[in-house]
């Protein structure tokens, strides 16, 4: 019973670290990522689609991504959703392919990114810290209905409390690297 709750605990925090990381991929560094559009959606006869299953999106340089839309109507959607996004970002149009330049990073956004950056990594420690919570109340309730002992308990409390450490460490391992890759130039 306990070692589920361990494992449900595990599992549940290895998945805020995965979000943690796409969250990550969103934040813009000075160089050109397709993942920087993913969050897009485009409409696409009525039906909000996600960009890259509507256009084909690859790197034409460091500092260039190249969209290609899958049908040629599709390229003022395109267009429209990457102006609205709050990416920053400009496209330009040559017949079907969309190119969008990444202006380089100034110290200011740099910064930007960084808080928003450790903003992510901090909602990661709270969402992990909630799951820690969760485990142990469902673990005192199995000791006020008497099915595990104090020790059982203390034992199971000190290795929720190690998972916990393990992927906060995580967390701030991924936020140095974040922060690392926003400050090269």
């Amino acid at each position: 019973m306990i070692e589920d709750f361990k494992k449900d605990a595990e599992q549940r925090m290895a998945k805020t670290v995965e979000a943690l990381g796409v969250a990550f991929n969103k934040i813009r560094t000075g160089r050109a990522h397709p993942s920087l559009l993913n969050g897009l959606s485009v409409d696409y006869y009525g039906v909000d689609t996600p960009l890259n299953q509507a256009a084909s999106v690859t790197i034409e340089d460091s500092r260039t991504l190249s969209v290609s839309p899958y049908e040629k109507s599709l390229v003022p959607d395109i267009e429209k959703a990457i102006m609205k996004s709050e990416l920053g970002l400009n496209p330009s149009t040559a017949g079907t392919v969309i190119r969008i330049p990444l202006p380089p990073l100034t110290e200011e956004t740099r910064r930007s990114y960084g808080k928003q950056a450790r903003h992510e990594a901090e909602g990661s420690r709270i969402a992990i810290r909630n799951i820690r919570r969760d485990v142990l109340s469902d673990i005192k309730d199995l000791l006020k209905e008497k099915e595990i002992s104090e020790d059982e308990e203390r034992k199971a409390q000190d290795d929720v409390q190690k998972i916990t450490d393990r992927l906060i460490a995580r967390v701030e391992e991924a936020l140095a690297a974040k922060e690392k890759d926003l400050l090269e130039i």
